[in-house]
């Protein structure tokens, strides 16, 4: 079936000395309006009369302050959606993205071998200059501005580490995604605080599975969470702000890279579905505490499982979700499949009526899969024995494969190592 799909090419900018200084302002305008649009709706303002008072005061141009006001707002929006977790600060601190619309507020012109830019920083006052990037990128941008199945779509201009950049959203209309219902294989994923899991079944048996670790994404927002506390109680909120937004882009990158590890994986399997847990289901099943319940909300459920279903629908590859009921507590095992909380501990999965051990959420990444052949009304295979599992870690240097589970995985499935799990 065909499908809008939509990505974002990143650019550089080569703006001299006085289209800095304008992107500068700009970014600083832009800025205010964000925050001055969040501590109103705090307020309990009316939302119709905050987009008329700041799109008319804004010494932007019309369509970028539309649209800055409309993202501060789809902010406020989401923290409502998720039970009042992670409430947008109305003192945002640095630069801020000048979002527009192509060919309203930024406009591209292609050239014999480049693409010049021309973005409406401020009124009458555009800034001009030739896109940088690697000669993939700027071919598919050429190709969305050229092709009548491809179109240019909205870009935001920012500042990051000191130098300026355009991101820009470019949207295959007529992109050809396979139709669920023809699927051969279903691979189940449960994402978690610092690994995916994943889990490829059939009709017939388990196909294979892996495990990802990312551990530097829980360490580094446990540093920067303790980095954070420290300005806070020193009173030093605008570096707390400064890490809050390093910590956001380092997250953000490092998602990318885990979801394209995970889309690489995927398509070695017959006509795959990528089936994960309903978001907003397993949001409402989390109840283990005030401070507890605060750290698992926050986490970048949402954005990696957006990363991994986009890329993989520009590969074809059509998403699925399920109840997470019990996913995680749920013996495997066609033969037990016996439930209860005690089966798990931390990473260790160990069913207390049959004694089979596995990696916890391998063994649930296999239930949700099990789940989404059930939902698309497939036979699910009877699951005697499972094989070792194995567990792939991100380093700076790129992936290295270890073990992960030393002791039986399942009847006739020995892993290598000493007996015994790591948490």
């Amino acid at each position: 079936m065909q499908k809008s799909l939509t990505k974002t090419l990143v650019f550089q900018l080569d703006p001299d000395e006085s289209g800095q200084q304008l992107l500068d302002d700009a970014f600083l305008e832009a800025r205010r309006v964000y925050n001055e649009t969040i501590r109103r709706t705090k307020n309990g303002d009316d939302w119709d009369e905050i987009r008329q008072d700041l799109e008319s005061d804004a010494d932007l141009v019309n369509n970028t302050a539309q649209l800055v006001v409309q993202k501060s707002l789809e902010a406020m929006e989401n923290y409502y959606e998720y039970d009042d977790y992670n409430q947008p600060s109305h003192t945002k601190d640095g630069a801020y993205p000048l979002r527009s619309n192509y060919e309203e507020g930024y406009n591209l012109f292609l050239e014999d071998d480049s693409i010049r830019y021309r973005i409406s920083a401020k009124p009458y006052n555009p800034v001009k200059g030739t896109l940088q990037g690697s000669l993939d990128v700027l071919k598919q941008l050429r190709t969305a501005i050229e092709s009548e199945t491809w179109r240019v779509g909205t870009a935001e201009a920012m500042k990051r580490n000191g130098n300026y950049e355009l991101h820009i959203n470019i949207t295959h209309t007529e992109a050809e995604v396979r139709d669920k219902q023809d699927s051969r294989t279903v691979v189940g994923v449960d994402i978690n605080e610092d690994c995916v899991a994943l889990a490829s079944l059939h009709e017939d048996d388990i196909v294979n599975s892996v495990v990802i670790d990312y551990p530097e994404i829980k360490e580094e927002r446990h540093r920067y969470f303790t980095m954070r506390k420290r300005m806070q109680n020193s009173g030093k909120s605008s570096f707390d702000r400064a890490f809050e937004q390093q910590e956001e882009r380092f997250v953000h990158d490092q998602l990318h890279k885990v979801s394209r590890q995970v889309v690489e994986w995927v398509p070695r399997f017959e006509n795959p579905v990528i089936v994960f847990e309903d978001l907003k289901e397993m949001r409402d099943s989390i109840d283990y505490g005030t401070r507890m319940n605060r750290r698992l909300h926050s986490l970048p459920f949402r954005k990696l499982r957006e990363f991994i279903t986009y890329k993989a629908a520009f590969q074809g590859i059509p998403s699925e979700e399920i109840n997470p009921e019990y996913t995680s507590q749920a013996c495997s095992l066609t033969e037990c499949e016996h439930t209860t909380r005690a089966n798990r501990n931390k990473k260790r999965f160990k069913c207390v009526e049959c004694g089979r051990q596995d990696h916890a959420d391998r063994n649930a990444a296999i239930n949700i899969a099990k789940k989404g052949l059930e939902k698309l009304n497939r036979n699910v295979p009877a699951l005697n024995s499972l094989p070792q599992v194995r567990k792939v870690r991100r380093q700076a240097s790129g992936c290295v494969n270890q073990p992960t589970v030393t002791h039986d995985t399942a009847t006739g499935h020995q892993a290598d190592g000493v007996v015994g799990v790591s948490d």
